[in-house]
């Protein structure tokens, strides 16, 4: 399979709320198995920024914040759950282990990502995994499908702007 690519320029923090919405859009649709989206960036980069969006989007009114000492927040819906992991302070792979991470990835959830490279082999191979870079106060977002669902989540979100 070729890997799909796709680049948005995010002049600031709500357009990268609005980023966040129109992904979930394009992620639920169909949501007939589960979805892994892997969010890459360095510190400050607007991950949290971008599940925020998101989980707005699908209705969630209450306060979003990374799970960075939880490691996973689960947000239930009426038809599917999503997982928004933040591994920041994972030390070793194995961790996810014995938290029992593989229960997560199960039909009908969304597993939203950070710092993925710290979960190693642990962690299925995503649907997408989205790469945000800092530019001054701009971010630029490079989203790369790795399945034929993350395939289908960027030809919807092409053609919702």
């Amino acid at each position: 399979m070729e890997n799909t690519a796709y680049i948005k320029f995010i002049p600031d923090e709500s357009h990268m709320l609005t980023f966040g919405k129109q992904l979930a859009r394009a992620a639920v649709h169909h949501l007939d198995r589960n979805r892994v989206i892997f969010l890459y960036g360095e510190l400050g980069a607007g991950k949290t920024t971008l599940a925020r969006g998101f989980l707005r989007e699908l209705g969630f009114p209450g306060r979003v914040k990374s799970p960075t000492y939880t490691l996973v927040e689960p947000y239930e819906f009426s038809d599917f759950t999503v997982f928004h992991f933040d591994l920041y302070r994972l030390h070793q792979p194995y961790e996810l282990e014995s938290m029992g991470v593989q229960d997560y990835f199960m039909a009908k959830t969304i597993c939203l990502i950070e710092w993925p490279e710290k979960g190693g082999s642990i962690l299925p191979v995503p649907d997408l995994s989205c790469y945000i870079s800092m530019q001054g106060d701009s971010r630029e977002i490079k989203m790369i499908a790795q399945s034929v669902n993350g395939e289908t989540i960027l030809q919807r979100l092409q053609h919702d702007k």
